[in-house]
């Protein structure tokens, strides 16, 4: 009979959306192996995931953004050979990761295929195909391991009352990605003609949105007449309350970051601004979720974020979004 009592070690450096898209894989693995202890390595960053999940019973850090990455990634390393894991499982396809993974001395250790090396050193050197929902991309690292499938992300969330008409706004994306010239949202006066617009066909708007999100707020603000709108900004003062305002909205309307998925998790009808990256690889193919693109768009390589370009370009043409054309999406 097959040990259902094991210590597991999950691998996901990235954001909060990245955390969100990953924990269907967490999920299928723990109702596999139903008494086990589920340890989560990540970056301090994304450490709000486990304000919206209880399925992780711990957590290990590495900051490996920081310039110290390597000392990051040894002190993680020393940490995990104390921890006596039975399996790991680690996503990223950098050729670094299965010689990471064999230093673990971790029994089992599944990861992405990165070469003869990894195919040496894995247990399970899995193929990695990127052309599909992220759910799914990372759900191929544990295939070997269960038959089990969690098709979306499953949040520990209390039910809301539905606010009657609402459409709530999150217009922002993470500061990080702006430092880096990484744009994926349209500009602040454009949501502030959506909101005008949506509240004039007698929407009930709501704005919300995190420190990250001041700058753009704030211009909206100075815009936007305070009797058209209810603005929440700075109301939710974690993620786990964020979540619990998005599942009490009719509709909502955002960018792509990581309120996105949280809205996919709830069910919640989702409208969403793609301009660079691709929206087959981050929502499902659901009529709950409906990316709103631009319709004129003559760039000839969009998508074009992360396999054609690191960065956004001049021009953005793929975030030429009227507001009159997102409105009509939600009407």
């Amino acid at each position: 009979m097959k040990n259902k009592s094991k210590k597991i070690l999950f691998i996901n450096f990235g954001g909060l959306g990245d955390e969100i898209l990953f924990l269907p894989t967490i999920i299928s693995v723990k109702k596999e192996f139903p008494d086990s202890e589920i340890t989560l390595a990540l970056e301090p960053r994304s450490k709000g995931i486990t304000s919206l999940s209880n399925i992780i019973d711990k957590t290990l850090f590495a900051d490996i953004k920081n310039r110290n990455k390597y000392f990051e990634l040894c002190k993680l390393l020393i940490q995990i050979w104390f921890k006596n894991f039975d399996i790991v499982v680690s996503s990223g396809a950098n050729k670094f990761i299965s010689l990471f993974l064999f230093l673990t001395f971790i029994p089992e250790k599944y990861g992405y295929n990165s070469g003869k090396l990894s195919e040496l050193l894995l247990t399970k050197a899995v193929t990695l195909n990127k052309n599909q929902y992220a759910v799914n991309m990372y759900h191929d690292l544990v295939n070997s391991i269960t038959n089990i499938k969690t098709e979306l992300p499953i949040l520990d969330t209390e039910k809301k009352e539905i606010i009657p008409n609402s459409v709530l706004i999150h217009p922002g994306v993470s500061l990080m990605s702006v430092k880096k010239r990484i744009i994926k949202t349209i500009p602040a006066n454009i949501w502030a003609e959506v909101i005008e617009k949506l509240a004039n066909k007698g929407k009930n708007v709501i704005l919300a949105g995190g420190p990250d999100d001041k700058d753009t707020i704030e211009k909206i603000a100075k815009i936007v007449p305070q009797d058209k709108y209810t603005n929440l900004y700075g109301k939710t003062k974690n993620l786990k309350e964020l979540a619990e305002l998005i599942a009490s909205a009719e509709i909502f309307l955002c960018s792509d970051s990581a309120p996105l998925h949280i809205a996919v998790a709830l069910g919640i009808q989702t409208y969403v601004i793609f301009g660079s990256t691709d929206d087959k690889k981050l929502i499902p193919q659901s009529e709950k979720v409906i990316p709103i693109k631009a319709s004129n768009c003559c760039c000839s390589i969009q998508p074009c974020l992360w396999e054609k370009r690191q960065t956004s370009c001049e021009n953005l043409d793929c975030l030429k979004i009227s507001s009159d054309e997102i409105v009509q999406y939600i009407l």
